[in-house]
């Protein structure tokens, strides 16, 4: 069984059982749920929603947070003397999915 969510503007496909890395959530430890859920597959039908499946929740636990790779952002100007450059390391939470439920 796995499930497609979205969250923070990304869709990711889980499954139970799995941990994943998700944009930062507001809390640093315990259980989340999301819901929502675009599709949903239990093994023998696959369950599509418009634009969410209607009863269908995920269930997680937030094990942390950590921080990505930096990304660096230059800006240069040829012959005028001229450069930025500025780092950015963006928070993402690790979250262990616990449970698909459909009811």
């Amino acid at each position: 069984m796995y499930a497609i969510i979205q969250t923070g503007g990304k869709q990711y496909r889980v499954e139970k059982g799995e941990t994943i890395e998700i944009e930062l959530v507001g809390i640093e430890s315990g259980a989340v749920e999301f819901n929502e859920v675009l599709l949903l597959n239990d093994g023998k039908t696959t369950h599509i929603g418009t634009p969410h499946v209607a009863k269908c929740l995920v269930k997680g636990e937030v094990l942390g947070s950590k921080k990505c790779p930096k990304v660096i952002s230059f800006k240069y100007k040829r012959r005028k003397n001229y450069h930025r450059k500025v780092g950015h390391r963006q928070k993402h939470s690790v979250v262990k999915i616990t449970d698909i439920v459909r009811s």
